[in-house]
């Protein structure tokens, strides 16, 4: 990764103590090992086949769940030494229930690990992975893991479904609101800031909790974005644009990860020995356990690979540890090593590991650590961590037109908050909230009210159903989502609230897509605002007032008739527990914006997918071309993306100047340091994402266009310049070649800098050999 240059060279000094240091803690960790090695070995020398099958097992917990299957008899099933977790059971005095059970009335004493999907912050809910990616500032995506982590083992949880590191080109997939874009570098840095919040730097603390990494692998690319869907993909594509994040989590500690429900090149994810010992353990040395997604063993059979004992099997043998929900380990393996289907080292391998992860957690010490209802009611939703939420919603948002400076709004005078979207505190937290208070959180016409003073008058009117076919919206809103439908006439709806906005000075319209329209199982082939609500922001722009569209998407839209017609545009995606307050905060210009996207919005689903860091023809079209025949490109629109990978307007502006490199060429083992001034030449303190990207001229297989290899997230005052730096080695420049090794090749780069990934500065540099 590009680092900033911030301090000179160590002494030798520095860089003996280091040493020894790093030699002491090498030590004390190689007799940690032996310690743990030494207890499970022991332990497992007592355990019975059926036992060490149990520890296999994973189960829900009868509270809330994300698959059609729900577990039946937990209770007995742990009795009998046949739970090895449970997840979607929460609270300290459930939880301690259930350990109670697996420690006290089962013959070896084994606690049970558990899990939850907190996949954005636990009770206090920070915005979507997307949105959070939308900040780019990697220390506050770190600590809102941190919280998260602080949060959910308060209620007595200690394994977290995260983070969701899939790379993502296709929005049409629903899932794509759960990862971090479409960038592979910026993916990475990501999921490293994720996977050391959850966990810090001692498992064992009461505080931290295991991460797992998903969905391993290749999910995002699913065929046509449809959930689920078969993926196929050359492996110089795989391991150089969507392999990358799952590594970087594994390097950082995780200490578990998930299987995809895709098939990948004919074989799928959960039965893929090439992947999930090949790759993942014997190529990359990961020393953690695989468990499944829900169901994803028995649903092999669907993908035509037999009944469930083979599939069983097939997945066992393949490298998976542990089985979510199916129990298809549970009934089928015992058999299967009677069989000789299934070899038992394997499964006493599959348990160690799983038995290892509890050892990590402190849960044989004390299988009771995360059950402490003192801290239950002390440190979740604490004020501190609200505060920061608000805060974080407020620096994920996109302002994506602003025209005629129609934001930020005056604190006078009268505003009409008019759509769906405007008061549903149940949508303000976004997909995968499952710990989220929903009936307690505030609506955005609730946030707008209390941030408004005596000074605004707010006048609100539902405006549009959010979608015209009411089983859709079903659909929809499941999950406590529900926004109430109007009956009414279409137009009858839309007159009240132009009888509205006809009074205000000012229209804000609360659109898009409600928080279920995005996540899992919710794939769009139209990504279009719903045309009811666009009939009803047609009719509000004809009022002549002048409107700010508030735009609710858990994806990238295509939105090319509101940026025609719209004079602002505000992308909040969906903020989590503190959105209601951090809009207005954005609106009434408390906050400045400085969210930019990472993921690309096209002009029209045709273009799909369409992502920054693609790879050239032999016949490009030309820099500034719309259309030239026999080159690549459409009939009916251009190459262009609506708006591009890292874009995002401020209330102030900023200039790039002076584009530097410390020489002209370099050697393995050298470094050049590029160095770029940016200026706030507006009137308004700003924050803003300073982007470098790199592209390799000439290479000996096909490399894209740009890519994203460093960002510094930077704040300046109204007026004032900075000057930032990046240092590049030869190790920035690698990638896997054809071969597979992953090299850097001589030859000329292009280093561009800017606001976004299309208007950038631009120099040249050489990597000698």
């Amino acid at each position: 990764m590009l680092k900033q240059i911030t301090m000179k060279a160590p002494s030798l000094y520095i860089l003996a103590l280091l040493l020894t240091t790093a030699t002491a803690f090498a030590q004390k960790k190689s007799i940690a090992d032996q310690k743990m090695n030494s207890f499970i070995t022991n332990l497992m020398s007592k355990m019975t086949l059926d036992e060490k099958i149990g520890q296999l097992n994973l189960l829900t917990g009868g509270e809330a769940t994300t698959g059609s299957v729900v577990s039946t008899g937990v209770e007995t099933k742990i009795k009998n030494g046949q739970v090895g977790g449970i997840f979607s059971l929460t609270t300290p005095a459930r939880i301690r229930k259930a350990q109670e059970i697996a420690v006290n009335h089962t013959r070896l004493k084994i606690p049970i690990i558990f899990g939850q999907d907190v996949i954005h912050g636990y009770k206090t809910t920070f915005p979507i992975p997307l949105a959070l990616s939308s900040t780019w500032d990697m220390e506050m995506i770190r600590k809102t893991a941190r919280i998260a982590a602080i949060e959910a083992t308060a209620d007595g949880l200690n394994w977290t479904f995260s983070p969701m590191v899939d790379i993502s080109r296709d929005p049409r997939w629903g899932r794509i609101s759960e990862g971090s874009g479409e960038d592979t570098f910026l993916g990475s840095q990501i999921a490293k800031a994720m996977v050391k919040g959850y966990q810090g730097d001692d498992l064992s603390k009461y505080n931290t909790m295991m991460a797992c990494v998903k969905h391993f692998a290749l999910y995002g690319a699913a065929e046509s974005g449809r959930d689920y869907n078969t993926t196929d993909m050359s492996l110089d594509r795989m391991y150089n644009e969507y392999l990358p994040p799952y590594k970087a989590a594994l390097d950082a500690g995780a200490g578990s990860i998930m299987t995809s429900f895709n098939d990948i090149n004919g074989v799928p994810a959960t039965a893929n020995k090439w992947l999930m010992t090949d790759l993942l353990r014997k190529e990359w040395g990961f020393k953690g356990f695989v468990v499944t997604d829900y169901t994803a063993v028995n649903e092999l059979t669907d993908h035509g690979l037999g009944d469930l004992q083979k599939v069983s099997a097939l997945s066992l043998n393949a490298g998976v540890d542990m089985d979510m929900v199916g129990e298809g380990f549970l009934t089928t393996l015992k058999k299967s090593v009677e069989q000789g289907k299934v070899k038992q080292q394997r499964i006493d391998e599959a348990c160690r590991l799983v038995l290892e992860a509890k050892y990590k957690l402190g849960l044989f010490e004390d299988p009771f650590r995360y059950c402490d209802e003192e801290r239950a009611k002390t440190e979740i939703l604490k004020p501190e961590h609200l505060a920061f939420a608000r805060q974080v919603a407020a620096e994920s948002f996109v302002l994506l037109k602003n025209e005629n400076h129609t934001l930020p709004l005056k604190k006078t005078g009268t505003i009409a908050l008019i759509g769906p979207l405007a008061n549903t505190g149940a949508n303000m937290p976004g997909t995968w909230s499952v710990n989220s208070d929903l009936a307690n959180t505030k609506s955005l016409l609730e946030g707008m009210k209390a941030a408004a003073g005596n000074e605004v008058k707010i006048l609100h009117s539902l405006g549009s159903n959010l979608l015209s076919d009411a089983a859709y919206q079903e659909r929809a809103t499941m999950f406590g989502r529900t926004i109430p439908r109007d009956n009414r006439p279409e137009q009858e709806v839309i007159d009240e609230a132009l009888n509205l906005a006809k009074q205000a000075d000012v229209v804000v319209a609360a659109l898009g897509e409600s928080s279920e329209m995005s996540g899992e199982a919710s794939s769009r082939t139209d990504l279009e605002i719903p045309e009811v609500q666009k009939r009803l922001l047609q009719a509000l722009l004809k009022t002549g007032k002048p409107v700010v569209l508030v735009l609710f998407t858990g994806r990238p839209l295509t939105l090319k008739w509101e940026d025609e017609h719209v004079p602002a545009i505000l992308n909040v995606w969906f903020g989590g527990t503190e959105t209601a307050n951090a809009i207005p905060d954005v609106l009434f210009g408390a906050v400045n914006p400085s969210g930019k996207l990472t993921a690309t919005f096209p002009q029209n689903v045709g273009q799909i997918p369409l992502y920054y860091a693609h790879k050239n023809t032999g016949r490009p079209l030309a820099e500034g071309k719309w259309f030239s025949k026999f080159r690549s490109n459409y009939l009916d629109v251009s190459n262009e993306p609506l708006y591009p990978f890292g874009y995002g307007l401020s209330y102030t502006t900023f200039a790039y100047n002076n584009l530097k490199l410390s020489k002209n060429s370099f050697k393995p083992g050298e470094s050049i340091t590029v160095s770029i001034e940016v200026k706030n030449t507006g009137n308004t303190a700003g924050k803003e994402a300073v982007q470098l990207y790199i592209r390799d001229l000439e290479g000996s297989s096909t490399r894209p266009v740009k890519e994203l290899k460093g960002f510094q997230k930077i704040s300046l005052n109204a007026g004032e310049s900075k000057t930032i730096s990046f240092k590049i080695s030869e190790e920035d420049l690698k990638f896997y070649n054809t071969a597979l090794k992953f090299i850097a090749e001589p030859g000329d780069f292009n280093i561009y800098i800017g606001g976004n990934s299309r208007d950038v500065l631009t120099e040249k540099f050489t990597l000698v050999k």
